[in-house]
């Protein structure tokens, strides 16, 4: 890095900024590659300015002393910032000592803060002017450690080239905290910098107000800063650097299958940053996309990694949605009251309020007798007394609800009301949650709903597995997924799977067949005793609908289950396979099944669930002197696809709560006891409270039923589609069930009925590679079983791991579409998947697939599906 850069031209000096956040800047590691990114702008000629965030955690820690003035020390509060700057400085050999000056300023800065008393929140002057420091520290041992690596770097302080702008409407403690710059490119200001050398580091996040005191650009505000300086030197691009490589589809972190965008617009970039997706702060863009100056996005430790590109070339392509964010901390206003019927000038009188406490309205909603509007917490800062204040003025015009606790989910994109139509499947993810307001941008680049905080998370996975094109990339729009990009390193933190290392045996087993399902009884043997281990709860039955094969119901039993069932076939052959399986240990719950059949079921002395009324009613004879369980229907179903919620008023199960009395009714009418109450709301569902809300709702039903001894909370425990994935929480399943019960109307055995938790991780579908294909941009890898053997992907859109497993070790670098010989569109088992080059011949591997996989297989083409082989337990 020592060598001598060419020189630059100081007359028509090119330059380039580059941004690096807290995180990039508190990593040892990262400041040989910062020097490496500076140094390789410098050998094309160039210039550079580097623009750096705060230590990760510092401005935390400095706005923590300032929310609490009379609770913090201050001497113990410089010691931990001077700590954390030690370290980095130790980590990189550098010398923490030059930045004693500035340890010396923001001691004494902290002093004036804590004798100032606990009777106030400090002025907007002192808090900037100690939040500030967090910048200013970073920035000066980045000189140092930048000069150390043999670069002439200079330090430059932003509040020399940023000037803050007055906005009458905005309060004084916004103008100073969350500033405003208007910067236009000066040739002036790039001559006379490079004059002065070709590489600076600066501090982000701060700039000066015409009187000369420090401002900040509001939280996020050093990518604010990196535009600002970058529109003011007209640099050829401004650079970002983060812990993420660029703007996905969703959040990574929370949808690892999220994709890389990889070219946008700016406007659908501002749309995306205001709508909350993280790598970028939306008012970094405004300067940019007004003289046209690239932004790219890239990754801090993977600088290697393409990114994202911003720029006014990126092509706007047809309608589709780019992405789902969400926001959080967005506070709800709802105003309600007729007395707005028609009134002229209302919404002007509304919006004078806001605008007089210095607040920025987001979406708006509005009928005859109600307003709701959003404040997004980027753009406001509304403490409690804030919005206290708010409420009492608003108060005058109309009922007033402020609620802190909302947040946005957005479907961003070109186009969104042109392909509304082809996203309704999509939107029944929220027909189980409660909805505050839906907004539909003007601009027709977004779809907003604003939901409970709590519930954002979820949907956001939920939306993008059915509106984003799944894989791994391969076009022009969306590139590879997080964990394509990061799987190696996340694949060595996680448990392999038990097909990774039963590999050779699996591959022995294939000898010469061209498809089969596979079943590894040991995990099936784990499973059902992580179930029998549950202290809470009393009984475990496997549902054996999901996998009716022999040795599985044995494995089963041989483990303490029991087995519910769904037709008397099913009875009859579970009796059959397992050896000293008695009528009693078996649970039948039959829907809509003819009176035969409920006739043979008491006969054989099975226990027998009822889901309507009308059994009792036109049947209640068959009935009388028997004990029954009663299925209920509480109201709402979960689950990953609307064909597998079996609770709600679009489902036909169960019987619904307020037909509880008639039931009770019938019950005492023909002599028959309701001996357990039963109640199943969906399948795949990884949220432990869903038993929680099951049980309580059955406990209160329980009071209107002196005879009920069981209250079966059904199955629907789902499992990770990916290795990678957190599984459901047991613990949280378990502790839930164990507070509930002690709090029912009398004591009560709790029963859990899981199929899929049992089985599904435990079975593979492998089938041979027979033919490969290109079709313009698209490659189809062919294997000799589809939706025949594997209808869940057609049927309910379920996604599931695709490896090449002749090839596991290979790592993948062809995007295919995975497909059987079914003559159907929709026999595609895979779309977009990462694999190596395939072959005729090769394994392909679909994992997950021992439920509802040879269950729900048939002969449609006269092709017969895969046979079903299992690897017995060796332990």
């Amino acid at each position: 890095m020592s060598s001598t850069p060419p020189p630059s031209n100081p007359s028509h000096p090119a330059w380039r900024v580059m941004k690096f956040g807290g995180s990039s800047v508190a990593d040892g590691d990262n400041w040989a590659r910062i020097g490496a990114e500076a140094s390789n702008v410098l050998a094309g000629g160039g210039n550079a300015v580097v623009v750096v965030s705060a230590i990760a955690g510092i401005t935390d820690l400095l706005e923590g002393c300032l929310q609490a003035p009379a609770d913090f020390d201050p001497d113990a509060t410089l010691a931990e910032v001077r700590r954390r700057h030690a370290v980095l400085a130790a980590s990189v050999d550098a010398d923490a000592g030059v930045l004693a000056p500035l340890f010396e300023q923001l001691h004494a800065a902290l002093e004036r803060v804590h004798a100032a008393g606990p009777e106030r929140e400090p002025a907007p002057g002192p808090w900037a002017e100690v939040l500030a420091f967090g910048e200013l520290l970073s920035s000066r041992l980045g000189e140092h450690i930048l000069c150390g690596q043999g670069l002439d770097c200079q330090w430059l302080d932003s509040r020399e080239l940023l000037v803050t702008t007055d906005n009458p409407r905005r309060s004084q403690r916004a103008s100073r905290l969350s500033a405003e710059c208007d910067t236009r490119p000066s040739p002036e200001m790039q001559q006379r910098l490079a004059r002065r050398g070709r590489l600076f580091i600066a501090p982000g996040f701060i700039a000066r107000d015409p009187a000369g005191d420090t401002a900040l650009l509001g939280r996020g505000g050093s990518d604010i800063s990196a535009a600002l300086i970058g529109t003011l030197l007209d640099a050829d691009r401004v650079e970002i650097f983060s812990d993420v490589p660029g703007l996905f589809s969703a959040d990574p972190r929370r949808t690892p299958a999220a994709r890389l965008l990889r070219a946008i617009s700016y406007r659908e970039a501002l749309e995306l940053a205001a709508m909350g997706a993280r790598a970028l702060h939306p008012r970094a863009l405004l300067p940019l996309k007004k003289h046209r100056i690239p932004l790219w996005l890239r990754q801090t430790a993977r600088p290697e990694i393409e990114g994202t590109k911003i720029t006014p070339e990126a092509h706007e392509h047809g309608a589709q949605v780019k992405a789902i964010v969400a926001r959080k901390n967005i506070t709800l206003v709802a105003l309600e009251g007729i007395d707005m019927w028609q009134q002229v000038g209302f919404m002007a009188d509304i919006f004078g309020v806001f605008r007089d406490h210095g607040l920025s309205v987001d979406l708006v909603s509005t009928s005859e007798s109600n307003v709701t509007l959003t404040l997004d917490p980027g753009a406001n800062l509304a403490d409690d007394a804030t919005l206290d204040r708010l409420a009492a003025d608003l108060g005058r015009f109309a009922q007033v609800d402020i609620n802190t606790d909302c947040a946005t989910v957005s479907l961003v994109g070109l186009g969104i009301r042109t392909i509304l139509h082809r996203l309704g499947p999509a939107l029944e993810v929220f027909e189980q949650r409660r909805i505050f307001q839906v907004s539909q941008a003007a601009n027709d680049l977004n779809l907003t709903f604003v939901v409970e905080a709590r519930h954002a998370d979820r949907l956001v996975q939920q939306l993008h597995q059915q509106i984003i094109p799944g894989g791994v990339g391969g076009d022009a729009v969306f590139g590879p997924s997080w964990e394509a990009l990061f799987r190696r390193a996340e694949e060595a933190e996680a448990t392999p799977a038990w097909w990774r290392i039963r590999r050779e045996r699996l591959i022995e087993t294939l000898q010469g067949r061209d498809a089969a399902y596979v079943y590894d009884l040991a995990s099936i043997q784990d499973a059902a005793r992580r179930m029998v281990e549950l202290p809470a709860v009393d009984r475990v039955l496997y549902s054996m609908k999901a996998n009716p094969h022999a040795d599985i119901l044995r494995t089963a039993c041989a483990n303490g289950l029991g087995i519910e069932c769904v037709s008397l076939a099913e009875a009859r052959h579970a009796l059959a396979s397992v050896d000293g399986l008695r009528p009693a240990d078996l649970l039948f719950t039959p829907n809509f099944g003819p009176r035969a059949e409920y006739i043979e079921a008491l006969e054989m002395g099975l226990q027998v669930t009822i889901d309507n009324p009308w059994i009792l009613e036109h049947w209640g004879a068959d009935f009388a002197g028997q004990s029954v369980f009663l299925r209920l229907d509480p109201g709402s179903g979960l689950g990953h696809h609307k064909m597998v919620r079996t609770a709600g008023s679009n489902a036909k199960f169960g019987v619904p709560l307020g037909e509880l009395e008639r039931v009770a009714k019938l019950a005492r009418a023909h002599d028959v006891s309701i001996t357990g109450l039963h109640a199943h709301t969906g399948s795949g569902i990884m949220h432990p409270d869903n038993w929680h809300r099951t049980l309580e709702t059955l406990g209160e039903a329980a009071r209107e039923l002196p005879d009920v001894e069981v209250i079966d909370l059904g199955g629907g425990l789902g499992v990770p589609d990916r290795e990678t994935d957190l599984p459901l929480d047991l613990a949280a399943l378990e502790a839930g069930i164990a507070g509930l019960k002690t709090r029912l109307v009398r004591p009560v055995k709790i029963w859990l009925e899981p199929g899929r938790f049992l089985v599904s991780q435990a079975g593979v579908l492998v089938a041979r590679v027979t033919q490969v294909k290109g079709k313009g941009d698209m490659r189809y890898v062919g294997i000799a079983t589809g939706m025949n053997s594997l209808i869940r992907p057609a049927l309910y859109g379920a996604w599931h791991e695709i490896v090449n497993l002749t090839r596991l070790d290979q790592p993948g670098d062809q995007v295919y579409n995975v497909v059987g010989p079914i003559c159907e569109t929709g026999d595609i088992l895979g779309l977009d998947r990462l694999l190596p080059e395939c072959r005729e011949g090769d394994l392909i591997l679909i994992a997950n697939t021992g439920a509802y996989g040879a269950a729900m297989a048939s002969r449609y083409n006269l092709r017969d599906p895969a046979e079903e082989l299992v690897l017995p337990c060796d332990r």
